[in-house]
């Protein structure tokens, strides 16, 4: 993989969630993964053995990866091997995803939430 420079003169991220990576920089994977279960309740109660994520099939069964038949030829030229960037504000990144200034040979993200809301009768 090529390797640059990364330089950032001002990088500013109010928020950073589960998950998430921020990378200034060359990486090879980047594989950032959250898992969530978010329960509404109209009255608050709760049971001391309750949250087994596997009790969801949403968190066990596979995901779907697309196939690729093309092959892809490329050529790249960097007449200077650096990035170079001013300003990089970011309001909020969230559940397993990547802000980033460099390469990365590869990134799988993945994301699972369940919700659930138990309402009154």
């Amino acid at each position: 993989m090529l390797k640059r420079l990364s330089v950032v003169n001002n990088l500013y991220v109010n928020s950073l969630g589960i998950g998430s990576v921020l990378q200034l920089g060359d990486s090879t994977n980047i594989r950032p993964q959250a898992r969530a279960l978010a329960v509404q309740r109209e009255y608050q109660l709760f049971f001391e053995e309750e949250g087994n994520f596997y009790s969801y099939p949403i968190f066990t069964e596979p995901i779907p990866q697309p196939l690729f038949y093309e092959k892809v030829y490329m050529a790249e030229f960097n007449e200077k091997p650096i990035i170079k960037v001013n300003n990089v504000s970011v309001t909020a990144v969230s559940s397993s995803a990547v802000v980033q200034v460099g390469s990365t040979g590869d990134i799988t993200s993945e994301s699972r939430v369940k919700h659930i809301r138990q309402l009154l009768e």
